[in-house]
């Protein structure tokens, strides 16, 4: 049984302002790494890490390869 929605102000989420160029596009940070793996092709194999960005959920973060990760953001790794 569904009961019926009390209001209270505290509930409410405020909007974090985007920065958005003149060109209508924002710029993507990431902000943690969440996974690592190791996706085995039929004669190499390639490492992921699960990225979650800036202004996304968890559901949306991204598998990206840790190789171009660690060359565009390589804060990212200190302490790994």
């Amino acid at each position: 049984m569904l009961r019926h929605y009390i209001s209270d102000p505290s509930h409410v989420i405020l909007p974090q302002p985007l920065e958005i160029n003149p060109d209508l596009t924002y710029d993507e940070e990431p902000v943690t790494i969440l996974d690592w793996k190791d996706k085995v092709l039929r004669n190499m194999t390639v490492s992921l890490v699960k990225v979650l960005w800036r202004n996304h959920s968890v559901e949306e973060a991204t598998w990206e390869t840790e190789d171009r990760m660690r060359e565009m953001y390589p804060r990212l790794f200190y302490g790994y």
